[in-house]
């Protein structure tokens, strides 16, 4: 699988991220005290779904445009607000043509006091990176490989915030670097907020995923995931999942009111299911 995020952009599995990540940071925003993200797969920030690669997918019709289209109840609509914004703020009136990546998203929700440190490795991405950040004093954007991130910029000097764990799967063995990763960072900044995306492709590798996560004997890890269809062989992207450790205590019972949604917009008809539970708890 070739997560290069172009061609996926705006699909169903940035809208349960990019969810999620929103509830994350309006989280910390509920206090003053300042706090830093660090985004180690950062791509470019910005996807025209008109471009090339987006229009050669459509995915983003299956996804961001199913949920703009839709008729939200009060209570889900307040929650998945921030993300939404995020969203119109890239475009003008009712138009959908631009969608804001992770990096974009994060910065259009900090405060003045934060801080947003987005890492990509692609020569090409980091370049328009920079140019989509220039001038931007609370954005730092650094050519990085994210796995040395890892033991180099943690803890951050504000002590609160998110590390967004976000790899595209273009070779062999992320799970296990994931897996790797945590452990590192967890030791280095034990109450830190991390956030690991995965694609569910094929679900013993999820499953041994999660076995390993277990193994490391880290605490509150929380495991969230949708799928539109069912398992197919060969096997093909059918579902969506983050981890996240030392979750903010409303994002389950959040992930709850939102997901049986999402699952009805995103999924094919009738095929949606949703999970949240814990693969660690205290």
């Amino acid at each position: 699988m070739n997560y290069r995020h172009a061609f996926h952009a705006g699909n169903f599995a940035d809208v349960v991220k990019h969810t999620i990540l929103t509830r994350i940071l309006a989280y910390l925003m509920r206090k003053d005290a300042p706090f830093r993200v660090i985004d180690t797969h950062a791509g470019v920030g910005l996807y025209d779904l008109y471009g090339d690669q987006a229009e050669r997918t459509g995915e983003w019709q299956d996804g961001i445009l199913r949920l703009v289209e839709s008729d939200l109840a009060p209570n889900v609509s307040e929650l998945l607000s921030p993300y939404l914004e995020a969203v119109r703020a890239q475009n003008e009136a009712d138009e959908l043509r631009y969608y804001p990546g992770s990096p974009f998203i994060t910065r259009h929700m900090l405060r003045q006091q934060d801080r947003l440190m987005a890492l990509e490795l692609h020569p090409k991405d980091v370049e328009a990176l920079r140019e989509n950040f220039a001038g931007d004093f609370q954005t730092r954007v650094t050519h990085l490989n994210a796995w040395a991130a890892m033991g180099t910029h943690l803890p951050p000097k504000e002590k609160r915030g998110l590390v967004l764990v976000d790899p595209p799967f273009e070779e062999k063995g992320e799970f296990s670097r994931m897996v790797q990763s945590l452990e590192k960072a967890h030791k280095r900044w034990p109450g830190g907020i991390f956030a690991y995306w995965y694609p569910i492709k094929d679900p013993e590798d999820v499953d041994a995923y999660v076995a390993a996560l277990e193994a490391t004997g880290i605490r509150k890890i929380l495991r969230i995931e949708l799928t539109i269809r069912a398992p197919s062989f060969p096997p093909r992207l059918h579902g969506t999942g983050m981890i996240v450790v030392n979750p903010p205590y409303v994002l389950e019972e959040e992930m709850r009111t939102v997901l049986p949604v999402l699952a009805d917009v995103l999924a094919d008809e009738g095929r949606g299911r949703w999970s949240v539970d814990w693969v660690a708890g205290e």
